[in-house]
């Protein structure tokens, strides 16, 4: 996409198995098994890519981190299921998420290479720093790092991934039958790092894709977990729950990005949104109060109780939240859902109850009720003012939730122009309208 060319909206279908509220699953049309199922993604990819979006995303844990006695979790790892979505798609963005808590750089940064040459220049690797216990425990620690350490470990991670994967020149693989000269060693760079975290000697053993290397993307809303979004997202996933609140994140972000010396606008923000779509606003309010009531009053006050970092009995149901409530875990844990949700209670000064019943069961997004035109409204009001560049989409009932809002809500953003009717381009970046990174160019933040 040139300089001069209309801003084009960006759209994601965040893939949360049987929907983002709690109770999809028990709806009488839904399988339960659907988070198992490998088909499930790939048809909600071709849903995905029919209309047009940039791509789908898969989030993971490395943990039973949810009330799995109540509801599905994510379980399948994220790119291995990709790879079966990118054989059964030629377009859709292929998003991954994988942390750089438990993980080690040359596995990550061959595991998304792999996935960008199989599926043509399509992959995104969502980077992600992980918190809980429970996690750390899986892989032999007693104790989470601090939130400090975190941010540092998993910069100094990115910046090696980066570096591994731009080891080859993009004219490295030569082939040349006559002489015998299958690769330019020339061009084949080795990573030769020694860090605080990381000792890492050899180039990577893959060359580049069509896309140069996978889209970059992160979430985060604590002063660390922008910074490292400034130095190195193309694309970041927020959690805002007002039109302000997101402008000015927006502002921010590509603020200190300017200040690591990247261009205007260098970050795409793609605000985190839960849909539930009814004909009329009616019908659209039902169906929310019809799946709300569906969802065990325990499950939302233990999900609540574990964002804020409070114990599940400090909460009463028609009260507000207790009005002092430092970051949870003294500062440890996930700040983006903490400061979400306690925006969201705030603003309107909501009872428990009806801080579950508006954020749709107690995750930390923003949720919106309505019909498709409003839905639509709603997002282009968002897109034009400057709160954000797209949207990373949760359904509330997976596929019926897409599939509303496929055939409903993107034929008008269509019809307005900020939507695309086709894909211009094969792969994640030319969707996302973002450069093609130079190989060798390694990174020096």
């Amino acid at each position: 996409m040139s300089g001069d060319a209309p801003r084009q909206l960006h759209l994601n279908i965040n893939a949360l198995h049987s929907g983002f509220v709690p109770s999809a699953w028990r709806l009488p049309d839904s399988d339960p098994n659907v988070f198992l199922d490998v088909n499930h993604y790939v048809r909600l990819a071709k849903v995905a890519e029919r209309a047009c979006l940039d791509a789908i995303f898969l989030a993971d844990s490395a943990a039973i981190s949810d009330q799995l006695d109540m509801r599905p979790i994510t379980a399948l790892e994220p790119t291995m299921l990709l790879t079966s979505v990118a054989a059964a798609t030629t377009h859709l963005g292929l998003i991954a998420t994988a942390s750089t808590s438990y993980n080690e750089p040359y596995n990550i940064a061959r595991r998304f290479a792999t996935l960008d040459l199989i599926s043509g220049g399509r992959a995104g690797w969502n980077i992600v720093t992980t918190a809980d216990l429970p996690s750390a425990r899986n892989f032999g620690h007693d104790t989470v790092p601090d939130h400090a350490t975190r941010y540092a470990r998993a910069g100094e991670f990115a910046t090696l991934v980066k570096t591994l994967w731009n080891s080859w020149d993009d004219d490295a693989f030569v082939a040349h039958k006559p002489s015998g000269r299958f690769i330019d060693l020339d061009k084949v760079h080795p990573a030769d790092h020694r860090g605080r975290f990381f000792s890492v000697h050899g180039a990577l053993n893959l060359p580049r894709s069509a896309q140069g290397h996978p889209v970059l993307v992160q979430a985060g809303a604590s002063g660390n977990g922008r910074d490292l979004a400034a130095r190195h997202a193309e694309a970041v996933f927020s959690a805002s729950q007002s039109f302000d609140e997101s402008r000015a994140y927006r502002q921010d972000l590509n603020a200190r990005a300017a200040r690591y010396g990247r261009g205007p606008n260098a970050v795409k923000v793609l605000a985190g949104l839960t849909t539930i779509i009814g004909s009329t606003e009616s019908d659209a309010l039902r169906r929310r109060d019809e799946l709300v009531d569906l969802i065990p009053v325990q499950y939302s006050l233990n999900r609540i109780a574990g964002t804020l970092g409070v114990p599940v009995d400090s909460l009463s149901l028609d009260k507000r939240l207790p009005e002092e409530l430092p970051l949870p875990n003294g500062g440890n844990g996930n700040h983006t859902f903490f400061n979400a949700t306690l925006a969201q209670a705030r603003t309107h000064g909501y009872t428990v109850r009806e801080l579950i019943r508006a954020l749709a069961g107690g995750g930390g997004h923003r949720v919106i009720v309505g019909t498709p035109e409003q839905i639509a409204d709603d997002i282009e009001h968002w897109f034009r003012n400057g709160a954000a560049d797209g949207f990373n989409l949760m359904p509330d009932v997976l596929p019926d939730g897409l599939e509303a809002f496929t055939e409903g809500v993107v034929p008008i953003l269509q019809q307005r122009g900020i939507f695309r009717r086709a894909y211009e381009g094969m792969t994640l970046r030319n969707h996302l309208g973002l450069p093609v990174p130079k190989g060798a160019a390694l990174d020096s933040h």
